[in-house]
């Protein structure tokens, strides 16, 4: 076996320019960087996203509706059809001797120079009935010499992603000529562990993902490197994790003090099982002698602050000082209304820093925080300005934490020496995704509801047809007739030309001119001024609003027990996630409440959305739902910046591989944790290389 500084520069041959490879001219060079394409190793790494199975195919009689195939036969004819004059219908008819198939493309007429009638051809897709013909709409499509017999038509072909200028199958003989020049390569996985979890080697993996045997080969190399990258995934987020805890001593707090022990008595409700268990599970990080690095994960209502002012109290027995973060000057403002008593009645000077506070009310504030006497510090972004100085910070809380970015996190983090790190959320997320984008946490859960409060018999939920809008602004009424209130959310701010939906603006208008003018109707909006949003959430918080326009910046942190009716503009505009967000905003007082969606929703997924937030109330289910429907692709395009990208493995089918290599990367870390021997300098050099502009952010932790 060749040694790793071999392997590493045997395996440094695939950082050569795409322009080493044979037949890669200056123009395909050109269009091969369209799809990303720049290196060799881009190129090895331009999967397939879809094979022809020629070694399993159908007859035309034999296929079923809903099912996913290839056929092979003669094109019989192909005619193009303008139904509507922004439309044009390309259809091609293949022939088996059992029956007909008809190819559907849309404005798409340049496939009739593509397909000929007499050519022999494979079509892969869906079937699908219209019009009583079997059809695919756009099949994948392979054109095959006439001469080539049964044997020779049983092979699997790979379809790659091309362009205009470069075909799928110019890629495909690109891609094999960077096989045969640097396909033999050397691989960085330990070979111990390649076989202990029974896959391929690196060499063989990368032709058969592109040129396999069968499709059950292909599968084996899809494994392969779907293991890869999460495994390279989770050892940066190991790497990081050590170095954020094991590889630093922290502040040991002591759990137990009186200031503590003053605020759990002032809480106005027994802790829950999930609130008793997490605040254990944290208060054991804050007294290791290794910093906290901890995640809170709560659904909509089971009490996450109250969780956080425990930990406040702690870092206040021990005589540090505590920082909580929130992304909006709204949910800030809630803290120092919910928050702010406990720690009154605790006894541990507190103060509240947003953007909007006043500037001389400010510089107090600082002198306080650096001399000392404040203890703890709520606030929003500006606790980041580089004039806050902490005088002993031991404990950093990042609200909503997924609305900051990683440089924030840390900045917070950074004004205390190893503070302890406690971020929370109320967006729950998949255990996978979870693992995925936050492997370098610990987690704490809440589900359970303070009081034995099920939202879901507290809380209707019901998706309205736009034209049962007079019923919905009944009910509203007759809230108001009640003394209670009600929000109507909007997705936009103001209109615009390009789609029709809601604005909050101009709803904002309609609704006091033509639907409740002898209503108080209140605006809030994203884009006011601190000190607008401050005074329109104080003015509807006091009751000086019945109604109160808004778009989604009500969603997180906003507590009026009066409200019990929400009414969601276009809601099928919004994710599960949101909605989820905002139907916890109704409903919290001693009133029941309603979560009223206009939805029109176009698409099946659509229906499915508005029909899974009717059905449950379990932010948790809904996750998941959100997850099968958007698709992992789209959730994890909002993942942490600089985190590996993942094209073949996937979160939810990779479940299992996704725990070993958790498990995996974690012993390798423990045993070594900047992977400094020699033995792993392939595999570091692989992890350095997929996290690239984010390696600082793994190795500083």
């Amino acid at each position: 076996m060749p040694g790793a500084a071999d392997r590493i520069a045997r395996l440094a041959a695939w950082d050569e320019p795409v322009t080493a490879v044979r037949l890669v001219n200056a123009g395909r060079a050109e269009a091969l960087g369209k799809l990303g394409i720049v290196s060799v190793e881009q190129l090895l790494r331009h999967y397939p996203f879809r094979y022809l199975d020629l070694t399993s195919t159908s007859s035309i009689d034999k296929l079923r509706v809903g099912q996913d195939v290839t056929v092979v036969g003669k094109v019989h004819a192909v005619t193009v059809k303008r139904p509507r004059h922004n439309l044009s219908v390309t259809e091609v008819a293949l022939v088996d001797g059992t029956g007909v198939l008809i190819g559907v493309w849309f404005n798409a007429s340049w496939m009739a120079g593509q397909l000929h009638e007499g050519d022999h051809v494979a079509f892969a897709g869906r079937v699908e009935i219209s019009y009583g013909m079997r059809q695919m709409k756009t099949p994948i499509y392979e054109k095959l010499s006439a001469e080539e017999g049964a044997e020779e038509v049983a092979r699997v072909i790979p379809i790659h992603r091309a362009t205009a200028a470069l075909s799928a199958n110019w890629v495909r003989r690109l891609v094999r000529e960077a096989l045969d020049a640097f396909g033999d390569v050397p691989d960085f996985l330990p070979a111990e562990l390649r076989l202990r979890r029974g896959l391929p080697a690196l060499a063989d993996a990368i032709a058969q993902v592109h040129f396999p045997d069968s499709m059950p080969r292909a599968e084996e190399a899809r494994r392969r490197f779907a293991y890869e990258e999460l495994l390279t995934l989770q050892l940066g987020l190991a790497m990081r994790r050590h170095a954020l805890t094991e590889g630093l001593p922290g502040f040991r707090h002591a759990a137990g003090g009186p200031r503590q022990a003053k605020l759990r008595a002032a809480l106005p409700f027994e802790l829950t099982g999930d609130q008793q268990r997490a605040a254990g599970e944290i208060l054991r990080d804050m007294a290791s002698p290794h910093p906290m690095n901890r995640m809170l994960l709560g659904d909509v209502g089971t009490g996450k602050t109250a969780v956080a002012a425990i930990a406040i109290a702690v870092a206040a027995d021990g005589g540090g000082q505590a920082a909580m973060m929130a992304p909006t000057e709204v949910l800030a403002a809630q803290y120092a209304r919910a928050v702010g008593p406990l720690l009154d009645t605790a006894g541990i000077p507190w103060a509240l820093l947003t953007g909007g506070t006043p500037a001389a009310e400010a510089r107090g504030i600082r002198d306080g925080i650096a001399a000392g006497s404040v203890s703890a510090l709520l606030g929003t972004h500006a606790l980041l300005q580089e004039s806050v100085a902490f005088a002993r910070l031991t404990l950093a809380i990042v609200d909503e934490q997924h609305r900051f970015g990683v440089s924030q996190r840390l900045g917070l983090r950074a004004k205390g020496e190893t503070a302890d790190l406690l971020v929370m959320t109320a967006t729950p997320i998949p255990r996978s995704l979870a693992l995925t984008l936050y492997g370098d946490l610990d987690t704490s859960v809440l589900r359970e509801r303070p009081g034995g409060r099920d939202l879901a018999s507290h809380v209707k939920t019901e998706a309205v047809h736009r034209t049962r809008r007079d019923e919905a602004y009944g009910r509203v009424r007759a809230e108001a007739a009640a003394g209670r209130q009600a929000y109507v959310v909007c997705p936009l701010v103001d209109e615009s030309d390009e789609t029709s939906a809601k604005a909050a603006t101009a709803e904002a208008e309609r609704l006091r001119k033509r639907v409740f003018p002898d209503l108080r109707v209140g605006l809030l909006t994203g884009q006011m001024k601190p000190t607008e949003k401050a005074a329109a959430m104080d003015a509807f918080r006091a009751g000086e609003f019945d109604v109160l326009v808004a778009t989604t910046v009500v969603e997180v942190g906003v507590d009026v027990p009066n409200a019990t009716v929400m009414i969601v503009e276009d809601a099928e505009r919004f994710g599960l996630a949101q909605l989820h967000q905002l139907r916890g905003r109704v409903g919290r007082g001693e009133h029941p409440g309603a979560f009223l969606l206009f939805a029109d929703p176009k698409t099946p997924d659509g229906r499915k959305r508005m029909a899974a937030i009717e059905q449950t109330t379990d932010g948790f289910e809904l996750a998941e739902a959100d997850l099968e429907l958007r698709g992992e692709g789209q959730v994890l395009g909002e993942r942490q910046h600089g985190l590996p990208e993942l094209r073949l493995a996937s979160v939810t089918r990779d479940a299992e591989l996704l725990a070993q290599a958790r498990d995996d990367a974690r012993a390798l870390v423990a045993d070594d944790p900047a992977l400094k021997r020699a033995e792993h300098g392939p595999l570091l050099r692989e992890v350095r290389h997929r996290f690239a502009e984010a390696w600082e952010w793994v190795s500083a932790g």
